[in-house]
This record gives structure tokens, sequence and C-alpha cells, in this order.
């Protein structure tokens, strides 16, 4: 039996369940897409029933997303309440990427499961002593945990990445803030102006705050919420020194000044971490792939000149 073909399909078929993750993973698009198209329409004077407006939608929103919720859904009914509000509590620390609701993301990790019985079905209809003879759960198995954790695995690469992003960004903010409050400006006021300079996860918070300020909010309660959102152990000290300087009268320029030297100081350590860790890090490539190569450019010389002369057991 030809192995090609088989590959092709199973390669087809892992390609398209990544292809789902990603497409639930997306980042949000920040508007409705009927919205969009209606919209669209109104604007150029032309007139579509419901109908074509919902085929002018992308195969994804019309098929892949609803398919997704009747599983998720499906799923949440036999899913504990607490592995769903960690679930909750994950996906507010990743930002929320592309709006996904639990129900959602649970239908995207189940996904990845029919990877398995592809492969079992491949070793049925193998002929034998071909390639996928009798190695149905050898493939199978490893395949169904992939697709089973590869988005909790994006998720958590996701949520170390956004967090990374904040720390980077915080002494910068900081600094920002502290000219802002110096020059004049309200607490308020510098935090919606690094939401207008800076368009990154930090500003983004920032400017998160600024609003449910704005709807009626506490500042303390807006600013423990972003602390929250965003589960790093620098902001939540930042948010902690700020309503204690609020609460006890102390000038706000100087806790500032005084929180974006200890981020800077902070930042700096976590650099000379990392570069502690390279040397460990580059042992296993090192070890794997730059010494064997190495020791055949230094002895293979060495070996050719033994076996030509006759010298030694090599040279017979």
């Amino acid at each position: 039996m030809n192995i090609v073909p088989i590959l092709v399909v199973v390669g087809i078929v892992i390609i398209g369940a990544i292809a789902l993750i990603f497409v639930g993973l997306r980042s949000p698009q920040g508007e409705d897409p009927l919205q969009e198209r209606l919209a669209d329409f109104a604007a150029r004077g032309e007139t579509a029933s419901l109908e074509e407006i919902e085929l002018s939608q992308p195969f994804s929103q019309r098929i892949i997303v609803p398919i997704a919720k009747k599983m998720g859904e499906l799923v949440m009914r036999f899913t504990p309440q607490n592995a769903i509000q960690q679930m909750s509590r994950k996906m507010e620390l990743a930002g929320n990427p592309g709006n996904l609701d639990p129900a959602i993301f649970f239908a995207l990790r189940f996904l990845g499961l029919p990877l398995g019985i592809i492969f079992l079905f491949l070793d049925k209809i193998a002929a034998p002593g071909s390639f996928m003879d009798g190695k149905g759960l050898l493939f199978g198995i490893p395949a169904a945990i992939m697709g089973f954790y590869l988005p909790d695995l994006l998720l958590q690469s996701k949520i170390d990445k956004r967090q990374k992003e904040v720390r980077k960004a915080m002494p910068d903010a900081l600094d920002l803030l502290t000219i802002c409050v110096e020059a004049g400006l309200g607490f308020d006021g510098a935090m919606a102006r690094v939401y207008e300079n800076w368009d990154n996860e930090l500003g983004r918070s920032f400017g998160r705050v600024v609003r449910e300020i704005q709807l009626g909010k506490l500042r303390r309660e807006a600013l423990r919420d972003m602390a929250d959102r965003l589960g790093i152990s620098e902001m939540t000290s930042f948010v902690a020194a700020v309503i204690q300087s609020e609460q006890l009268g102390v000038s706000m320029a100087q806790v500032l000044r005084i929180q974006s030297d200890q981020m800077r100081i902070r930042r700096r350590q976590l650099a000379e971490e990392e570069a502690h860790k390279a040397p460990i890090k580059m042992l296993i490539p090192m070890a794997l792939l730059i010494f064997p190569a190495l020791c055949i450019v230094l002895m293979a010389p060495a070996a050719l000149i033994i076996m030509e002369t006759g010298l030694g057991p090599l040279g017979g």
C-alpha cells in the first residue's frame, strides 16, 4: 500500500485542526461583522435580504463558530464549575483573545481528539506490512493528546507574552505618569495620556481604568481590577502603593518616581536572570547538534588515515 496518500490526508487533517484553533484564538475585530456589512450595504445604497447578508460573512463565522459554541455548551454541562472559573481566569489574563467565552475554548480543546481516531482508522485500512500497519495507537494517542492540550499551550503562551510585555513597559509608563503628574495633571489625566500615547497592553489597561472611572467606578476598585486582569506582582505592588498614597495624602509624584525606579531595577534583574539561563538552554542544542558535528570534523581525517595505512584494528 502506498503511504504517500495516507500521509497527505493526515497532514491535511492536522493543518485543518490547527487552523480551527487559530481561527478561534484570532485577535478581536472590535465590531460585529454583521453590523459592519449592514453599514456597508447602507453606505452603497444597496438593498439586501438578511440571507444575503448572512452569506456574505466568512465561513468561520457562519459554520465553525456556531458549531464550536454548541460543542462547548455540551461540554460545559459536564465540566465542574471550578474548572470553568479557572478557564475564565486564564482567558482574562490572556486579554480575552478573540472575545472567546469558555464554552468555545472547551470546544477547541476537544476538536483535537478526532486526530487519534483518524490514525486508528488508517491502521484498520492499512495493508499488511505497510507503514501504518499496527501503528494506530503509536501515532493516535500522541496526536489526540497534542490536539487536546494545544489550545491550552497557545493560551498560556499568550498569557506569558502579555505579562512580559507589561513588565517591559511599566518603567517607561511610570516615568510618563510622573512627568504628567508633576506638570499639573491629575492621576486620571496622566493615565489617559499614557493610553493616548502608547498602543500596547499596558496603555490599553490604563485606558480601561479611565473609562471605568468615568462610568462611576471608584479609582481604587478600578486599579485593583486592572491588577487582577494582568496578574503580575509588579502591578499589584504599584496599585497598592498608589491607593495607600491616596489614602494617606502622600505626594503622588514622589510615589510614582519611587515605583518607577523599583520597576526599572526589577526589569534589570529579570534581564540578568534570563541571561544566566542562556548557557543552560544552549547546552541541549550544543550537545545534540554542535558537538557531534565537531567530533566528525576533527576525527574523520584521522580515522580515514588509519583505515588507509592499515594501522590499528580499524585497518583490519
